[in-house]
């Protein structure tokens, strides 16, 4: 598969290099392109000098970035993510004041919202990267909870999640964003608060039948 990542800090390196093991063919595009280049080294992918070289002929589009450049960068993009498939990986942090994020409301909708001819899938946001690295805990592959309205984008990102190690489980419609969202949070904020290793993640325990894809 043609996967484009765009952001290179350590969840875009994360899955770059998960994507690169499984036989995906994985180009990385930063906002500096040296930042690029150099996770593109690091990770055996390929470097573009652009997002919009890097989504031209993307079957998956990762926005690896922060929350707060998904307007600019999906704005930057536009007309080029017409029929793409794009996976939305980001996240609101509010350590300080976590009901100003839990808000209702999800980026994955927003972004679906400034790219309507696009297919926008929520999944990974509740990884850390350590795990989107490496998504086993104690020999168990953690889930990854797959959000989207489009049927045929949502099976494509499963199948994604499944080949570089993960349990595919679809969460249902684009909507389910807010609770990925809110799940990733929770995580986070149960880290600092514990002083945790950031190494935890999300399995769905008991018998919850076959898998999807």
């Amino acid at each position: 598969m043609k996967v484009a990542i765009i952001g290179s800090g350590n969840v875009g390196k994360a899955l770059a290099g998960s994507a690169t093991r499984a036989g995906h063919k994985v180009t990385l595009a930063a906002k500096n392109p040296a930042h690029a280049e150099e996770a593109a080294r690091a990770t055996k992918a390929n470097a573009a000098r652009s997002s919009r070289d890097a989504v031209q002929d993307a079957e998956l589009v990762v926005l690896a970035v922060p929350a707060d450049k998904v307007d600019e960068v999906v704005g930057v993009l536009a007309a080029e993510l017409d029929g793409k498939v794009i996976v939305d990986v980001t996240n609101r942090v509010n350590p300080k004041d976590p009901g100003q994020v839990l808000d209702g409301s999800s980026t994955a909708e927003r972004i679906q919202k400034q790219a309507p001819k696009a297919h926008v899938v929520k999944a990974f946001n509740y990884a850390f990267a350590s795990k989107m690295a490496d998504p086993k805990v104690d020999g168990t592959n953690l889930d990854a909870f797959v959000a989207g309205d489009d049927q045929e984008a949502k099976q494509k990102v499963l199948a994604f999640a499944e080949s570089i190690g993960f349990r595919p489980v679809d969460a249902g419609p684009l909507a389910m964003a807010r609770a990925l969202e809110a799940m990733a949070l929770l995580n986070i904020m149960l880290q600092i608060q514990n002083n945790w290793p950031w190494q935890s993640g999300w399995k769905l325990a008991g018998p919850t039948g076959s898998k999807t894809v």
